[in-house]
């Protein structure tokens, strides 16, 4: 897809390295896209973290809990950083209608995305792509396309086959027509493992694009098509404490078993987290587990 300039805040200069600011706004084809950026000099290789539901690309950087922020943690250790709003969300809500019904079109929104903010030559080893809850099914769509074999690897957080009992009486609930009463105590529960803010309701919200109600609940179904199109190394995490999906090392099996053509699937459970990884008071150790496994996949590339 054609793409235009990428239209930078008037503070980036000022802004210490590594703290992103304002959304960056690029046209792609038509449709402006937008995404946080935080760029490392001489980048290792270019984190692109996929957000998931009722959030942006600000849940990857909080200005209020910066210990928390992937994209300050990753820069800092040399890999530049973008958090794309998912198609639909941020600067492109206006016009998902153009794109809703075509998966397709949304991966080449993404790739429209990154040519502008991160060409090619300034990618280091290449691209890594993160993916949280909703954002899963995004990052799996980018891996399993015919471009995704030039990815260094994918990571793929807080999503697997089956629901978390709590989740299906949320579910349930839903498919009566009744309010989803527990939904909010399932996303972002146990308080104790978010900092205080984030229990207070510091958390990010924006609106679901429509098409997701639409294709939200076929996601198990689709997961392991596009699980078998993966041809670049996986790591898989799921909380302790999660809620929505069924956590344990069972889960994590099951889930590692759909990615059949990747040469290397590496499955952890993250100690003290619940859904949302990267909000939690173990975000941190979250993320140095995340930026790991990228390193290895860059130092793979070679």
């Amino acid at each position: 897809m054609s793409r235009g300039v990428a239209c930078r805040p008037a503070d980036r200069a000022a802004r210490p390295r590594g703290v992103p600011g304002a959304p960056e706004i690029v046209d792609v084809a038509g449709i402006p896209m937008s995404a946080l950026v935080s760029r490392a000099p001489a980048p290792r290789a270019v984190i692109v973290a996929m957000h998931g539901g009722m959030t942006t690309g600000r849940y990857f950087d909080v200005p209020e809990l910066p210990r928390q922020s992937l994209l300050r943690t990753a820069s800092a250790l040399g890999f530049t950083v973008v958090a794309p709003d998912r198609p639909g969300v941020g600067a492109s809500a206006p016009h998902e209608r153009l794109f809703a019904d075509s998966a397709r079109r949304r991966v080449d929104l993404v790739h429209g995305l990154l040519d502008a903010l991160v060409p090619p030559g300034s990618r280091g080893a290449g691209l890594f792509v993160v993916g949280h809850s909703r954002g899963t099914e995004l990052a799996l769509q980018l891996a399993a396309d015919e471009r995704g074999a030039d990815l260094l690897g994918v990571e793929i957080a807080a999503t697997g086959r089956r629901l978390h009992p709590e989740a299906e009486k949320v579910m349930a609930r839903h498919r009566r027509g009744e309010r989803p009463s527990g939904l909010d105590t399932v996303l972002w529960g146990p308080e104790r493992l978010y900092p205080e803010s984030v229990a207070r309701g510091l958390r990010v919200f924006a609106p679901n694009p429509s098409y997701e109600a639409v294709e939200g609940p076929r996601w198990q179904e689709m997961l392991p098509r596009y699980a078998a199109a993966v041809r670049v190394p996986v790591h898989l995490t799921l909380g302790d404490h999660e809620r929505w999906w069924q956590t344990g090392p069972e889960a994590l099996a099951d889930l590692a078993a759909l990615f059949t053509a990747a040469p290397r699937v590496v499955a952890e459970m993250q100690a003290d987290a619940g859904h949302n990884l990267s909000l939690g008071r173990t975000a941190l150790a979250y993320h140095l587990r995340v930026l790991s496994f990228a390193e290895e996949c860059a130092a793979a590339r070679g």
